[in-house]
């Protein structure tokens, strides 16, 4: 039975920029959640602190959650091999937090998608550098995750792997038990692609899951496609939205996800128009579960 963690999307600019947030409020916010887990954000200002670290784990598994899995943004396609090494380093911190906190996932990316970059040439970049952190990564029984991302908040270029051919061969490219896929739905629709498709391909290796919502604040998809497909900057035909509402089939995504024996944990990116939002898309979230894998969904009060 998947297990639920909530991510606080709508918190991102408190927590990691101007500080109005602290962790502890965000972990006392959420405790109120029907989830059993909080993901992480390597980002949070507080997190600059080792110290903090256990404490943080401690004030969460004292409101009986834990933190499984840990968000972060390598940027392993830089064409300078000092800056990869660099990245690599600060993708091992990352790893020690996530060990320190509890956590048994870390999120990878490829790196930005730069101009002149070939795609053979960054796939295997990324790969060679996903390759360096796995032996750091299994000595403390940390999966590393490769998302389908679009983009950080602080990148100039979009994902390098946000298309899924070129996410395909980083994927194949990467064989290791302690290394799977982060699948998000909703990112595929950034690239001006079909989430389902994209599933049916990485299934088998999908280890964890962002759930999340889009839909379309004006056109059809086909004008998403044909205009946002794969560029630079956020689509803005498309918003966050309450899950169970946008354009992501959750009956189709987690039909299939059953089908491959997928158990892991299903973190919730929303939230966006606040805590009553993010409490509805959990419920959502509790009840599909349910219809799928049978029984009462997991879940704290």
């Amino acid at each position: 039975m998947p297990k639920l963690a909530a991510f606080p999307k709508a918190f991102m600019q408190a927590l990691c920029k101007d500080g109005s947030m602290t962790v502890s409020e965000w972990i006392r916010l959420a405790s109120t959640l029907e989830v059993e887990g909080l993901e992480w954000y390597a980002g949070f200002l507080e997190m600059a602190d080792e110290s903090n670290w256990p404490r943080f784990r401690r004030e969460v598994e004292d409101t009986g959650r834990t933190i499984p899995m840990m968000c972060c943004s390598p940027d392993f396609t830089h064409p300078d091999a000092a800056f990869r090494k660099a990245e690599i380093a600060k993708q091992k911190w990352w790893i020690d937090m996530t060990y320190a906190l509890g956590g048994s996932y870390c999120r990878v990316l490829s790196g930005q998608r730069r101009p002149e970059l070939a795609i053979e040439e960054g796939v295997k970049l990324a790969a060679d550098s996903i390759h360096a952190c796995l032996p750091h990564a299994a000595e403390r029984g940390i999966t590393l995750i490769l998302e389908n991302h679009y983009k950080d908040d602080f990148w100039e270029y979009p994902e390098f792997a946000q298309r899924m051919d070129v996410f395909c061969q980083l994927v194949e490219a990467v064989e290791h038990p302690n290394f799977g896929v982060n699948y998000d739905p909703s990112n595929t629709y950034l690239a001006g692609e079909d989430p389902l498709e994209l599933l049916r391909r990485v299934s088998h290796r999908v280890v964890t899951m962002h759930a999340s919502d889009r839909y379309l604040a004006e056109g059809t998809i086909e004008d998403l496609r044909r205009e946002e497909g794969g560029s630079q900057g956020y689509a803005k035909r498309l918003r966050h939205g309450e899950i169970g509402k946008g354009l992501n089939d959750y009956d189709a995504i987690f039909s299939e996800l059953k089908g491959k024996g997928f158990d892991g944990w299903i973190s919730i990116e929303d939230g966006v128009d606040g805590m009553e939002q993010l409490e509805r898309s959990v419920a959502f979230l509790k009840r599909k579960i349910a219809e799928h894998w049978g029984g009462e969904a997991s879940g704290q009060g």
